[in-house]
């Protein structure tokens, strides 16, 4: 006897579904998926901007999100309202781990550009979370190369954003027309170096005189 799915019963199962991302629940979604093989199919179709993936990223529940790719990898590439990937999320939040499984899943989400056309390594460097820096870097190292549209290079959000030890790591990572990506301006045509000292950042000035020395 089949059991007929009538839309307030499927409204049901995905609003369950969400709950498990927001609690970070594995044993809820294998229950759920259990009694609907399609239920990740139709997210598509739910009334939520984000998926399941988005959520759990956003809150670093690595279990859950492995769990979900595993069974829809292409969860990595989906974008919310603000055309934002659950890569985007998990940099901003700095859950290391949930970055490599994504990264693991689609490494050319690195590339994804968001409404504001910020790169998840935009993200994660405005917030000083060198791990996932690391991460994301070794994942795509062309990815240093772009430029936000106001704040100018990596280099610049280092600076602005006074994270010193990304900034370090960044121009380190930068084996190739190292002093031509200090050079690089903003779209005030100030350089790193211009922005420092006008910012008074002291260790950020010595630390790129000591890279032109």
């Amino acid at each position: 006897m089949e059991v007929e799915v009538t839309p307030t019963l499927e409204n049901d199962t995905i609003t369950t579904l969400y709950e498990a991302s927001l609690n970070g629940s594995v044993s809820t979604l294998n229950t759920l998926i259990q009694r609907n093989p399609l239920i990740l199919h139709r997210v598509s179709l739910s009334p939520f901007s984000e998926t399941p993936l988005h959520i759990a990223s956003l809150l670093g529940h690595l279990e859950f999100c492995e769990a979900l790719l595993k069974r829809k990898p292409s969860l990595a590439s989906e974008v919310d309202s603000e055309r934002r990937s659950p890569l985007h999320l998990a940099c901003a939040e700095g859950h290391t781990e949930v970055v490599k499984a994504l990264l693991h899943t689609n490494p050319d989400v690195c590339l994804a550009m968001d409404k504001d056309e910020m790169l998840p390594l935009h993200l994660a460097v405005m917030r000083g979370h060198i791990g996932v820096i690391k991460e994301l870097t070794r994942a795509r190292p062309g990815s240093i190369q772009q430029n936000t549209i106001d704040d100018g290079s990596v280099l610049h959000l280092c600076v602005r954003y006074n994270h010193l030890e990304a900034l370090i790591f960044l121009v380190q990572s930068a084996t190739r027309n190292q002093q031509q990506f200090l050079l690089a301006r903003d779209k005030e045509g100030d350089t790193v170096l211009h922005l420092a000292v006008r910012l008074k950042q002291i260790k950020v000035i010595f630390s790129i005189y000591g890279v032109f020395r």
